[in-house]
């Protein structure tokens, strides 16, 4: 019979175990406190005491061992980048790492003391205005944020305001305000709406609107009481471009009919660097300042704007599209400077390092950059597909107007002038699900074995459900970045593959030690939530709270 087993805690071992001074001559062990520095391990730190984790300590240690310690912990940390979860950039070429590490100590809000770079960073506004398509006349104006977070709610507060001018203006209630949003929505968009007290309306999404906001239920929708709608170039899911021009059309409709002005404000977080560099563009169809119905895009530099993470911009057609008291004049440090950020104190280094790509890559080579990623996303998913094991729910490997797939047959890989114009637009994002085949031939599988048997060779690969009203439908998903090459690539559908086999030839009881284990202690201190495996227990499900994809 096998015998019982007990809850080990590995801190009370420890703790247990050391060598504590107070008792030593009771035990004739002989301790002290001064140990040798020869090395960062020689601490006392090292072997005699743990290092505070929750509660600062009384005394410091020396900063060479607690450098090598937190070093050591870090090495714990999935590497940057085999993390193909994630849309935030992990490489960044070595001159443009050094004017990072040179201009660190910057700060973004001191504008009277670093003209040259708040010069760079009116630059980089210039140039994305112009890649998103300004028009004549327009005077555009914009802001670098920490991120694209930071950017929609600044956008969404601009749409919110000048709604509330137009209805006072006409002596109209503006206690309702309400935005529309696919259920696809990054949180950060939700946010907007809870923390400015706008009504969201999440409109689900469907296997029929390729899992992105669909345009039949936003004309079901709208009304004098709409700010605006949130429409997203490149779904996190699935890397699905919403249509922005259907949409426009929609709300040109309704305004011709009631007199209603709705304005767009396109989330282009990840395109927003995508779509201006591509053959594919947007699928032929306009999303920027093209269309005059978008007033306001924002971006993540940090994606593949191709620098690392702390950096987003928004941009708006015309300053005209700003209200006024959202500006602030700041006096300080002997200046004067104008403000619509909702932050203050924030990092330099990153515009300065979106200046040194722009004018390093130019347009030829972020289109070079951006083809090369399609291509290698395309080639993931034909070879997923090809397998028979896989069924990939992101199309960019698809022909033009093709959305389904039709077995591992028809799969036909592509030809060496071939571009991204030749298939369906949208990121180089590889979404993928076990197949139906599968699935019946192997019901003891579970998808989220897949993910974690790569972790185990370093890869972060998520599994996770759709959108809610798709929840039932998990998926595998690959973002392609620049850092993804061709020799990775391959060892990635290698081990894929080589992942599959092995559950393919394990049964039900050996994979059940592949399943994810209970939360960590760090994970109870750090924030409220719960792993996969007991999202049962939430507060609310995703289909009545705030959700998040992975990016």
């Amino acid at each position: 019979m096998a015998g019982l087993a007990r809850h080990v805690d590995p801190d009370e071992i420890i703790k247990t175990l050391h060598d504590h001074p107070g008792e030593a001559h009771k035990r004739h062990i002989h301790s002290s406190r001064s140990v040798s520095q020869t090395t960062p391990y020689s601490s006392r730190y090292a072997t005699q005491q743990e290092i505070s984790k929750f509660k600062i300590p009384n005394e410091g240690a020396p900063a060479d061992a607690v450098h090598q310690m937190l070093k050591d912990e870090l090495d714990l940390d999935g590497r940057p980048n085999l993390n193909l979860a994630s849309f935030v950039g992990t490489y960044m070429e070595r001159e443009a790492e050094a004017l990072m590490i040179e201009n660190i100590s910057k700060n973004m809000s001191d504008a009277d003391e670093y003209p040259a770079m708040m010069q760079m960073h009116s630059r980089c506004v210039s140039i994305i205005s112009h890649l998103w398509g300004v028009q004549k006349g327009e005077r555009a104006i914009g802001t670098a944020t920490t991120g694209s977070s930071e950017a929609i709610h600044l956008g969404g507060l601009a749409m919110k305001r000048r709604w509330q001018e137009k209805r006072r203006a006409e002596g109209k209630d503006t206690s309702n305000p309400n935005i529309i949003m696919g259920a696809n929505a990054q949180v950060a968009l939700e946010k907007f709406a809870r923390y400015f007290e706008v009504e969201a309306r999440i409109l689900p999404v469907s296997e029929k609107s390729l899992y992105r906001l669909d345009p039949d239920l936003v004309k079901e929708n709208i009304d004098e009481n709409t700010i605006g709608v949130f429409v997203i170039l490149g779904s996190t899911y699935t890397g699905h471009y919403e249509p922005v021009e259907e949409i426009s059309k929609i709300l040109d409709e309704f305004e011709n009919k009631t007199g209603h002005d709705i304005p767009i404000h396109v989330d282009a977080a990840s395109g927003g660097f995508i779509a201006p560099f591509t053959h594919a563009k947007a699928g032929n169809h306009k999303w920027n300042f093209e269309l005059p119905r978008v007033k306001s895009i924002n971006t993540s530099g940090h994606k593949f704007g191709l620098v690392y993470a702390g950096v987003g911009w928004i941009i708006w057609r015309d300053e005209s599209y700003l209200p006024k008291h959202l500006v602030f004049e700041l006096h300080y440090l002997g200046g004067t400077e104008e403000s619509y950020t909702l932050n203050f104190s924030r990092p330099g280094a990153q515009i300065i390092a979106q200046y040194f790509n722009l004018i390093h890559l130019g347009f030829s080579g972020y289109r070079s950059i951006m083809e090369n990623c399609m291509a290698n996303a395309r080639l993931l998913s034909k070879a997923l597909e090809a397998s028979g094991w896989y069924i990939c729910v992101s199309d960019i490997h698809r022909k033009k107007g093709e959305h389904r797939f039709h077995g591992k047959d028809e799969v036909v890989f592509g030809k060496e002038d071939e571009t991204s114009a030749d298939y369906n637009a949208g990121l180089p994002v590889v979404a993928f699900r076990l197949s139906d085949t599968f699935k019946k031939d192997y019901p003891h599988v579970k998808q989220e074995s897949v993910s974690t048997l790569l972790r185990v060779k370093q890869y972060i690969i998520p599994n996770y459900p759709l959108p809610p009203n798709e929840d039932k439908i998990e998926i595998l998903r690959v973002v392609v970045r620049e850092s993804m090459s061709l020799d990775l690539l391959d060892r990635l559908i290698s081990d894929i593959f080589a992942v599959t086999q092995t559950l393919m030839e394990t049964d039900a009881v050996d994979l059940s030690a592949f399943q994810p284990g209970a939360s960590s202690i760090e994970k109870q201190h750090q924030s409220k939530g719960h792993d996969s495996q007991n999202k049962h227990k939430a507060k609310r499900p995703m289909s009545h709270g705030v959700h998040r994809s992975v990016c």
